[in-house]
């Protein structure tokens, strides 16, 4: 098994990058979900309630500053805020958990309404200030502003089968999923199908991950990534009938990093296209109450 893909989301829901290579960090990919959209309560924003989110580019400098583009051009920078800076400080939640980020500056928040809502713009500068849900981490794993997790796990074998089974379903109707609609951090070609519901910890490369929770999925993955055009039931209605793990239409599997033994600060190493993928342990588990 390789790794064929890596994909970095440096705001929340809004359009990927797609590097050769990344460096891994406790939380996560650098640079991934570091920012976000919130509303007037502070709940964070993505294209659930908002599919306009995914047509945003976003890049990031080396400096750390935010580089945002709308489809029609319009472009804006936004450095990147700190509390140690004397940045103001906004409370925020992201499903349930409440924990303070960095609001950017009052510029961005006018760009962002021009071009998609009355939101904010802040960042993460402490990456250590949310925690993993405790049922499936240990104490000291945290996570970006992702939905739960330091990375998400994709498979393309799964993925052919999915489609293979929306096609038997709808032989004339159906579209061929594209795996940007499930938008994971690593994909992983050679496997066979459905083989990451087993896993328990792999190694990529040169890293270890400890394999916790398949992903639950949501509307976002009937949202074009391309156009934000919604597109129907698919994959929901497919995974629901074919694929519930904890209850839930599943697709991928999330992944906490592990420290290698000798590693000191936040980076824990670097993934790369075409490193080898190993599965050191099977048989996975979840605790009996989350299956509740």
């Amino acid at each position: 098994m390789l790794l064929t893909g890596l994909h970095v989301y440096p705001v929340k829901s809004m359009y990927r990058l797609s590097p050769e290579s990344a460096r891994v960090e406790p939380w996560g990919l650098a640079g991934d979900r570091r920012w976000m959209l919130a509303d007037a309560s502070g709940r964070f924003v993505s294209q659930r309630e908002n599919a306009a989110l995914g047509q945003i580019r976003a890049e990031l400098a080396a400096d750390g500053t935010l580089l945002l583009t709308a489809p029609g051009g319009s472009r804006i920078e936004v450095p990147a805020p700190a509390v140690t800076a004397g940045d103001p400080m906004a409370d925020v939640e992201v499903w349930g958990t409440r924990f303070h980020a960095a609001e950017a500056a009052k510029e961005a928040h006018l760009w962002i309404a021009e071009h998609l809502g009355d939101y904010r713009l802040v960042h993460l500068d402490d990456p250590r200030a949310r925690p993993v849900d405790p049922q499936f981490g240990t104490p000291g794993d945290t996570v970006s502003m992702a939905d739960g997790f330091p990375l998400l796990l994709a498979t393309t074998a799964s993925l052919d089968a999915l489609n293979a089974l929306i096609a038997e379903a709808d032989p004339d109707g159906h579209e061929t999923l594209p795996m940007e609609r499930f938008r994971p951090n690593v994909v992983v070609g050679g496997a066979d199908a459905w083989a990451e519901d087993g896993w328990r910890r792999i190694r990529i490369g040169e890293l270890t991950f400890k394999v916790v929770k398949p992903c639950g999925r949501c509307v976002v993955t009937t949202t074009d990534q391309e156009t934000g055009e919604r597109r129907g039931p698919e994959p929901l209605r497919t995974l629901a009938k074919h694929h519930r793990l904890l209850k839930k239409a599943a697709f991928g599997q999330n992944l906490i990093p592990e420290r290698p033994a000798g590693v000191e600060g936040d980076a824990l190493g670097t993934l790369r296209i075409g490193d080898e993928v190993e599965v050191l342990e099977d048989g996975a588990h979840w605790p009996e109450n989350a299956l509740v």
